[in-house]
C-alpha cells in the first residue's frame, strides 16, 4: 500500500466533502440534540455518507469508527476513523474553527491522519514514517520550554462533571503558569495547531476516538509527545489525552496528573 498516494487521496476526499459542509446554511429547525450540550446536523450526516462512501473505495475491506454511525463495519486489519464535522456547535453558530477528521488504523497502529479545516481550507496530514505537513509544507511542534512561555488549548467538559472540580482546579493553575489557554471548540483542531506550533500543549477528557486520532498522530510525526492523565498511551479509547512539544511534556503532564490523575 502507497501510504502517500493514499493520504493524497484522502485529503481530496476531504477537501471535496469540505466544501460541501462549507456551503450548507443551517436554520434553527435542523439542529438535533444528541444529549446535553452534543449538537448534530443533517450536514454531519450526509458528510459523514460522503466520507465512507469515498474511503469504502479506497480500501474496500477496511472498517469504520465513526461519529454519527454511518457504517457499524468492521475491518480486520483496516479501520478508518472518522469525524465528519469536529466543531458541530461552532458550524451552527458561524463560528471557525471547525474540522473534517480522519485516520486509518492498521491492527492497533494510526498509520495515516488528515485534518481538513473547513473555514481556512488548511489541510494537516501526515502517514506512517512520514514529516507531517500543512497544505504541502512540512511543519513541527513548537521549541517551547517554559510552561510560563507556553499557549495551551483544552476543551470544556459538556455532559461529564465528574470531574468538573479538579479541572476547574487546573485551569487556575494553567492561568496562572502559562501566558494563556484556548478553548477553540474542535479537539482535533487543537491537535493540529500544536503540531504546526501554533499551541505548545492541549489536554482535554472525556473525548472519543474519532476526535482525536488523526490529530495524535500529526502532533507525533510533527516531533510531539502524546499520551493520558497518567502518561500512558491509552488516549485513543482512554477518553483522556495530553499532546504538546518534547521540551514541555514532562513539566506539562506533572501538571496535568497533580490535578486530574
Amino acid at each position: 500500500m502507497n501510504l502517500e498516494q493514499l493520504c493524497q487521496e484522502v485529503i481530496s476526499l476531504s477537501t471535496e466533502v469540505g466544501n460541501f459542509i462549507r456551503d450548507e446554511n443551517i436554520k434553527a429547525s435542523d439542529v438535533e440534540i444528541k444529549s446535553k450540550n452534543s449538537l448534530v446536523t443533517y450536514v454531519d450526516k450526509t458528510a459523514e455518507k460522503r466520507l465512507v462512501d469515498g474511503l469504502s473505495v479506497l480500501i474496500p475491506e477496511a472498517g469504520f469508527i465513526a461519529e454519527e454511525g454511518t457504517s457499524i463495519k468492521k475491518g480486520e486489519v483496516y479501520n478508518w476513523i472518522i469525524d465528519p464535522l469536529d466543531g458541530t456547535t461552532n458550524f451552527i453558530h458561524g463560528l471557525p474553527v471547525y474540522c473534517i477528521s480522519i485516520a486509518l488504523r492498521k491492527e492497533n497502529q494510526i498509520i495515516l491522519g488528515v485534518i481538513f479545516e473547513i473555514t481556512s481550507s488548511e489541510c494537516f496530514y501526515a502517514w506512517e514514517n512520514s514529516a507531517a505537513f500543512l497544505n504541502g509544507k512540512p511543519i513541527h511542534v513548537s521549541e517551547t520550554d517554559d510552561l510560563s512561555q507556553s499557549l495551551i488549548a483544552t476543551g470544556f467538559p459538556y455532559y461529564n462533571y465528574d470531574r468538573l472540580t479538579e479541572y476547574m482546579q487546573l485551569l487556575q493553575h494553567f492561568m496562572k503558569e502559562t501566558r494563556g489557554i484556548r478553548r477553540l471548540g474542535s479537539a482535533a483542531m487543537d491537535l493540529a495547531y500544536v503540531a504546526c506550533g501554533r499551541m505548545d500543549g492541549f489536554f482535554e477528557y472525556s473525548l472519543n476516538a474519532w476526535d482525536v486520532a488523526a490529530g495524535a498522530f500529526i502532533v507525533q510525526q510533527a516531533g510531539g509527545q502524546v499520551c493520558d492523565f497518567s502518561g500512558g498511551d491509552d488516549y485513543l479509547f482512554g477518553r483522556e489525552i495530553i499532546a504538546s512539544n518534547s521540551n514541555l511534556h514532562a513539566s506539562f503532564l506533572m501538571s496535568i496528573k497533580n490535578y486530574m490523575e
